[in-house]
């Protein structure tokens, strides 16, 4: 398996880490995968920059959503937000608050795809519950 460590430490450590934090970040059970791009996510993305000090998941997952609504990634947007409720993160109200607050920052009718994306994963959200 390839492994993207660069960290100095054994590279399976390096993936044990990463996907524990993977698991953390999305809220459920990650397992390891093939390849260059996957040994890059799990160690680097998340075994690194996701377990950084300084800013606390919420606030990474606040900067991730703004970025991913910018850029037009609705779908990824998805995901993260559906990770944000199940994990505590955000509420409902929170979210509907960032769609609106995003229509003024990144356009209204970027900001209302994700309002009406928001709305489909609090909607699976309750329903879960």
């Amino acid at each position: 398996m390839t492994r993207s460590n660069i960290s100095g430490e054994a590279p399976d450590e390096a993936r044990k880490r990463g996907l524990k934090r993977m698991s953390e970040v999305y809220g459920w059970e990650m397992s390891d995968g093939p390849g260059d791009y996957f040994a890059h996510t799990a160690d680097q993305v998340f075994g690194n920059v996701w377990a950084r000090e300084g800013l606390s998941d919420r606030d990474r997952r606040l900067i991730l959503l703004g970025a991913l609504a910018a850029s037009n990634n609705i779908d990824v947007a998805e995901i993260q937000a559906g990770a944000a409720l199940g994990n505590g993160e955000l509420t409902p109200e929170q979210l509907e608050e960032i769609s609106l607050f995003l229509c003024y920052y990144i356009g209204w009718p970027q900001g209302s795809k994700m309002h009406f994306m928001f709305g489909e994963v609090i909607k699976k959200h309750r329903k879960q519950k």
